[in-house]
């Protein structure tokens, strides 16, 4: 069922099996198989996730490489809500640890807002990370590009740079060593700093072994039309030509709700899993970005499948077996 803000008073004293964090694909994999095992599942998601930047998800087994990840989200809410499962819009403020339950403190309504407790017994935290983006004064002329040609992700499109004139945007000195692998696609880059990084000369000779321009600059704007770059404006008049780009400054973690939770183990800001997705608090599984491993949609997917197979296992052992109980009351029938 769709929640909102007039009927969360009939669901807020639901006692739900599971909680998922995030309506992603990671989060509706979980939902969906939670739902049709029968359980009882929330999601609860904020909206304008990773899915969005998506505008071809070309290298998912079994979709056109043009289908868009607000289109396969979109098909995915769908399901989950068809099969059972409940779904809000909402921002996930704190998950507090009450031992035989997590109660969810939910922020719905950007005005006039409301804030309803829910209780589960498992939480599964999918709410991802968000690229960080070059910010310029016009940041539409950054959307325009993120997603098509500007790209956020060199396994997933790394591909659809191959042998391009492309930018590589580092944010620290550190992911400039981006351009050391993405030379595996493309020879020809060209290293961009947005006036953020104080490069080191190491860095620069090694850039200049490689024979990859580095310009220090701010960028100004983004050129080109119909989503294809076609080049790059800096802050001193110089233009560089690029036909594609590599984002590579870092990610916000959407983890703020769990840093409360007592016994979970991190590593940076993602977190330690084991086994089927589960975190060193027995109640509480990660997801995709938000766990160690590849940022990748089909490893999201995957983890929801085993997030929401090891819940169900919990409970299906906890709870009495299902019985025929008609044939229970069936007389014996005596052996002669």
């Amino acid at each position: 069922m769709k929640l909102n803000s007039k009927n969360l008073s009939d669901h807020v004293d639901t006692l739900y099996d599971a909680i998922v964090v995030g309506g992603g694909m990671g989060g509706l994999s979980a939902a969906i198989y939670l739902a049709r095992y029968g359980l009882k599942c929330l999601i609860v998601e904020k909206g304008r996730g990773r899915s969005v930047w998506m505008q071809d998800l070309r290298n998912y087994v079994g979709l056109d490489p043009n289908t868009k990840g607000s289109a396969v989200i979109n098909h995915g809410t769908k399901q989950a809500v068809d099969w059972g499962a409940d779904h809000l819009r909402g921002f996930v403020e704190e998950v507090i640890d009450e031992g035989e339950t997590l109660a969810v403190r939910v922020k719905v309504g950007k005005k006039d807002s409301v804030y309803p407790v829910f209780r589960s017994k498992y939480l599964i935290a999918a709410s991802g990370v968000i690229d960080v983006l070059p910010e310029l004064e016009d940041m539409q002329n950054v959307y325009d590009y993120a997603g098509y040609t500007l790209h956020v992700c060199m396994i997933c499109d790394g591909f659809d740079m191959w042998d391009q004139r492309a930018v590589l945007i580092a944010g620290t000195e550190g992911q400039i060593n981006a351009a050391f692998v993405l030379n595996w696609f493309t020879p020809y880059i060209t290293v961009l700093t947005h006036g953020l990084v104080q490069v080191s000369d190491e860095m620069k000779q090694k850039l200049a072994d490689h024979g990859y321009p580095l310009y220090e600059n701010k960028i100004v704007r983004f050129l080109g039309e119909n989503h294809q770059l076609s080049g790059v404006e800096l802050d001193d008049g110089t233009v560089i030509d690029a036909t594609t780009g590599l984002v590579n400054m870092g990610s916000i973690y959407h983890n703020r709700y769990l840093k409360g939770i007592q016994g979970l183990e991190w590593e940076g800001e993602n977190l330690v899993t084991h086994g089927l997705a589960q975190t060193s608090h027995e109640r509480i599984f990660a997801l995709g970005d938000l766990k160690q491993g590849l940022n990748q949609v089909s490893i999201a997917v995957a983890d929801g499948t085993m997030a929401a197979t090891q819940i169900w296992r919990n409970i299906r052992r906890a709870s009495p077996p299902r019985k025929w109980e008609e044939n229970l009351k069936q007389t014996p029938v005596a052996l002669s």
